[in-house]
């Protein structure tokens, strides 16, 4: 590949969407970077006070108009790395939720991802070649109990990547799944999970560590990749254990701490 190489991260304002920022900043590429908060502005000061040239744009990948922001900011031009980190939680038993607690969470995760793929996946067949990264989860291969949705969601992100992948595997685009476990963001915060022993445990992965081999695997072609050695093996024995079995496992870890079992 010759010339400038154009990076787009979605959900790059903190955590592993930053993080990728700062990997593609440091390959050399030039980034776009696009979160809802204004905070994205911040980061893209930052990374352009290393000499990174960025562009922060700032919309809500849940919407249309949000993906249609994004694409607008990519003005046509060739994109040669399509991060889809972007992603929503929401914690507590499903019956608790609001219907706005879930809604955000399937446009974000469900809807807005899919738009978000299908104009990079087109895009890049135009231009003959591409590459992608989708931030799935090892979340969407166990029931989440107390995290329904959102794991969910991620089951569908996770098959919606490998089933993409397969669709162009006679081209020049690769489309890689980025499967992580608990990750040490403002993901649990964000989701009202601060109060769950997954939200309160000290041992999540690194984010750095989570991102860089991502971006690795995205380089690779990969198919995918599970980050971190126990979320690897979780990933290999999910397929082993009964499902009654993983749900219960998943609500042990993402039930609020004094919480009923009744909800």
């Amino acid at each position: 590949m010759t010339g400038v190489i154009l990076a787009v991260i979605t959900g790059a304002s903190s955590g592993i969407g930053l993080e990728l920022a700062r990997c593609a900043a440091a390959d050399g590429c030039e980034i776009i970077i696009c979160a809802d908060g204004d905070d994205i502005h911040k980061v893209g000061e930052q990374l352009a006070g290393s000499g990174t040239a960025v562009k922060a744009v700032q919309a809500d990948l849940g919407t249309p108009g949000g993906v249609e922001t994004l694409f607008k900011a990519i003005g046509g031009r060739r994109v040669d790395y399509m991060m889809a980190n972007a992603g929503r939680g929401r914690g507590d038993a499903f019956l608790n939720q609001s219907e706005a607690d879930f809604d955000e969470v399937l446009r974000v995760n469900v809807i807005g991802t899919t738009d978000l793929l299908h104009r990079a996946v087109r895009m890049m067949r135009t231009q003959g070649s591409g590459r992608i990264l989708i931030t799935g989860s090892i979340a969407g291969w166990m029931p989440g109990s107390y995290h329904a949705v959102y794991n969910a969601t991620k089951a569908y992100i996770d098959l919606l990547s490998l089933a993409i992948r397969n669709e162009v595997n006679d081209t020049d685009i690769t489309v890689t799944c980025l499967m992580p476990g608990a990750t040490d963001t403002m993901f649990f915060d964000r989701a009202e999970m601060l109060d769950t022993p997954i939200g309160k445990d000290p041992n999540k992965d690194d984010p750095a560590m989570v991102a860089k081999e991502g971006y690795a695997a995205m380089l690779d072609g990969a198919s995918g990749v599970t980050t971190g050695f126990m979320n690897k093996v979780q990933s290999l024995v999910s397929g082993l254990i009964p499902d009654s079995v993983l749900a219960a496992m998943h609500r042990k870890m993402a039930k609020p701490d004094g919480r009923m079992d009744n909800v």
